[in-house]
């Protein structure tokens, strides 16, 4: 049963992570990016990450798609046909990689699922409490670097969004 609600969230997210890309209108794209987080949430709950399902709708679904909704709306992007020269060549390399992942599913087989038990600390703390341990302790750098990362970014986008604050007119 485990291996078949995976088979189904992975094969809905990669078609639909498919479709944001190969989609003409970027509304659509938006759409179908939302049902991509939709169904990556769906696989957390099957991996009992209840926790991280719940922010994958709050965080990505919830806040970040209405952004990419709103600048999509806001900078109205007309429908692009440059890409169309290259459909033929995007479809064969397609259809090498599906028989690429048709061969490998085929030679590996499907083994059968492992009885996994939760274990004492994890069914003694909760998901949210094991999550945010190993936040602040194990990982407490690489969380630090990305945050500095991001503040970078933001005000590298502030700079150039700014009109003469690096001493040009516009």
């Amino acid at each position: 049963m485990g291996s078949l609600s995976f088979l189904y969230f992975g094969t809905v997210i990669a078609l639909s992570a498919i479709l944001v890309v190969a989609l003409r209108k970027p509304v659509s794209s938006v759409i179908a990016l939302l049902v991509m987080f939709f169904h990556i949430a769906g696989l957390f709950v099957t991996l009992h990450a209840e926790f991280l399902a719940a922010v994958q709708l709050i965080v990505y679904a919830g806040a970040i798609l209405v952004l990419y909704l709103f600048v999509v709306m806001l900078l109205n992007v007309k429908e692009d046909d440059s890409y169309q020269r290259q459909f033929r060549l995007g479809m064969g390399l397609g259809l090498v990689a599906l028989a690429e992942v048709v061969y490998i599913v085929s030679a590996a087989g499907l083994p059968e699922e492992p009885i996994r038990e939760r274990t004492t600390s994890a069914a003694a703390a909760g998901n949210t409490e094991m999550v945010g341990r190993a936040l602040y302790t194990t990982y407490l750098f690489p969380f630090e670097v990305a945050s500095l990362i991001l503040l970078v970014a933001m005000i590298g986008a502030i700079l150039m969004a700014k009109k003469g604050i690096m001493g040009e007119s516009k």
